[in-house]
């Protein structure tokens, strides 16, 4: 048997590799991209409720001045387009 080429094992093993790294990378690329958040102005943020719409009662933010969705700063009286109620 001539070992300079590679046996059909071997190279079904590289191919399993190969395709278990670019899973990797893509699930990689998509959690960088759904890490990213929308500027304030594109949502219309506020500094004030609307109506019982608040920040610190919707599923997004993250006490104590965070949001999943927002960059930067939200207060807890705020509001945007985002806003979704919790529970």
């Amino acid at each position: 048997m001539d070992t300079t080429e590679p046996s059909r094992r071997s190279a079904l093993r590289k191919m399993a590799t190969v395709a278990g790294a670019v899973a990797a990378l893509a699930v990689g690329a998509h959690q960088i991209s759904a890490q990213t958040k929308a500027s304030k102005t594109v949502v219309a943020y506020q500094d004030q409720p609307k109506g019982n719409q608040r920040c610190q009662n919707c599923i997004n933010f993250e006490p104590p001045s965070a949001c999943k969705v927002v960059e930067g700063e939200v207060g807890p009286q705020g509001w945007c387009r985002a806003y979704a109620p919790k529970g």
